[in-house]
């Protein structure tokens, strides 16, 4: 996902097409192919100057955080347990990559191994 001067130069570049085909070549697209519109705007809005508050100081949630990363998760329902973007993102992981998942009984954890291209 582009930021700061790059964002601006690669969407001032593309002015002349839609909204969405610019925030997909921008890169704000989520593993599933979802458009991050949210996510494109805020980038947008901050690479302007403009500081964004991360959460609206009045209304329902007033004093709330909102989702904030808790660095905790359950199992869900049909078994998947979900590490999520906010994990994801702090590691700098990319889309598409591999992992060998790692199950280390006696401590109770679970270690993801980078896979590198070649290996099989």
């Amino acid at each position: 996902m582009l930021v700061g001067q790059a964002l601006l130069a690669k969407a001032r570049s593309l002015s002349n097409r839609p909204e969405d085909q610019i925030a997909r070549a921008c890169g704000y697209v989520g593993p599933s192919g979802r458009l991050l519109k949210k996510s494109f705007y805020r980038a947008l809005v901050e690479a302007k100057g403009y500081v964004v508050p991360s959460a609206s100081p009045s209304g329902a949630g007033a004093g709330s955080k909102g989702r904030q990363a808790e660095f905790r998760t359950r199992v869900h329902g049909n078994g998947n347990l979900l590490i999520g973007h906010a994990y994801t993102r702090r590691m700098g992981l990319e889309p598409g990559q591999e992992f060998r998942i790692e199950l280390h009984k006696e401590t109770g954890s679970i270690w993801l191994s980078p896979i590198e291209p070649d290996e099989p």
